[in-house]
């Protein structure tokens, strides 16, 4: 049996690639526990400053894999919330970790692959990609952490349009809605999805070949600030940036930057 989900660490990035190409990478029990399980492991590794969602085969993912809640799975209620469970914890891995995580979305994500790509604090998609919600077409409701996180990323408003109406975003529109923050081009579909996935993975690169603790502590810093009041987050703040000035990679970019400063004005 193929793995549902591609698992790989190196240098510091941890891939995962979601692996039903068949199905759109829509998820069934099989890709929601390999789910849970990469994620789990991706931000527990003291190793791993970055991580990199792309997919296999031509859409990013297509939510959940309705064929089969119908025939395996038999649609019963209870299972399909066990089954949201198990993605919540990956959604809530990624989420809450201090690891910055980059989406590669090539072709179309859909439904419940909006709250994959919510989780990722940094979204690239191909410009022939599509992105709505489709719920309702089906007669369900938004899952996966959608309607938790698809408002704080584009407005209550803009959000009741995309629960509300059977849309997909262009992606020239989820970059203007700032669903995502770039598309990139290919000459066909194929070439595209390489770009994206090749463009996610340079950005990976870009926070590892930088301050990668700095940049992990900046997500978390934004993520959790709407757990907090306004004064509580000035105190995390500051609490942060004074544990951070005590590291040997900020010592040394400080000073660094204080040599070079004085060079120039010397």
């Amino acid at each position: 049996m193929t793995d549902a989900i591609l698992f790989a660490v190196e240098e510091g990035m941890a891939r995962l690639t979601l692996n039903r190409p068949a199905r759109l990478n829509a998820f069934n029990a099989d890709l929601a526990h390999a789910w849970k399980d990469a994620t789990a492991e991706a931000t527990s590794r003291t190793d791993v400053k970055a991580i990199l969602i792309d997919a296999a085969g031509p859409a990013f993912c297509a939510g959940g894999d309705v064929i089969d809640m119908a025939t395996t799975m038999g649609a019963s209620g209870a299972e399909i919330t066990a089954l949201a469970e198990v993605i919540n914890s990956g959604i809530r891995s990624l989420t809450e970790s201090a690891v910055p995580v980059v989406a590669a979305a090539h072709g179309t994500t859909a439904g419940g692959g909006l709250g994959i790509l919510l989780c990722s604090d940094y979204a690239v998609v191909g410009s022939r990609s599509k992105l709505g919600s489709l719920y309702a077409n089906i007669g369900l409701t938004p899952d996966l952490s959608v309607s938790a996180q698809l408002a704080r990323a584009v407005g209550q408003r803009r959000a009741l349009q995309l629960v509300l109406q059977d849309r997909l975003l262009t992606a020239a529109e989820a970059v203007e809605w700032g669903l995502v923050a770039e598309a990139v081009e290919g000459e066909d579909a194929a070439a595209e999805a390489e770009r994206v996935r090749a463009r996610g993975e340079e950005i990976a690169r870009f926070w590892l070949a930088g301050a990668a603790d700095a940049y992990g502590q900046a997500k978390r810093l934004v993520r959790e600030q709407p757990e907090r009041s306004f004064v509580e987050q000035l105190g995390e703040e500051a609490r942060s940036i004074g544990a951070a000035l005590e590291t040997p990679d900020a010592q040394a970019r400080v000073a660094a930057f204080a040599a070079a400063s004085a060079k120039k004005t010397g």
